[in-house]
């Protein structure tokens, strides 16, 4: 019998209290609590899901990043411009996608895109 790849969930970092990164995720980004358990809690949102993990290295966080194909790039653009983190400018990119990214408290990067 072979093996086959069936899935894969990042882990990403939720910083020093998941109390906190959820009600960010949840509260703020629109993604839905699965579960928690200890420190860990698995969220999604639109299929697109993730398990955060609570850790005191700011280290992990500032090199986890993720990029996320979108249909409604400008709608999403538009949800999270006020958000309390770093967010870039909406741009066309070379490569024919049309792209912004937000960095998210602890300092995770989002990459959000939709080709052109």
């Amino acid at each position: 019998m072979t093996s086959r790849f069936a899935s894969v969930t990042p882990l990403v970092p939720a910083g020093p209290s998941l109390a906190e990164a959820l009600d960010f995720y949840v509260g703020r980004m629109g993604f839905h609590a699965l579960w928690q358990e200890g420190d860990m809690a698995g969220i999604e949102r639109d299929g697109i899901g993730f398990h955060l993990v609570r850790n005191n290295e700011p280290l992990w966080a500032r090199n986890a990043s993720f990029s996320i194909g979108v249909a409604g790039l400008d709608a999403l653009y538009a949800e999270y411009r006020d958000l309390p983190a770093q967010i870039g400018p909406l741009e066309m990119k070379s490569w024919g996608r049309r792209e912004f990214h937000l960095i998210v408290p602890p300092g995770v990067c989002f990459q959000f895109y939709e080709f052109a």
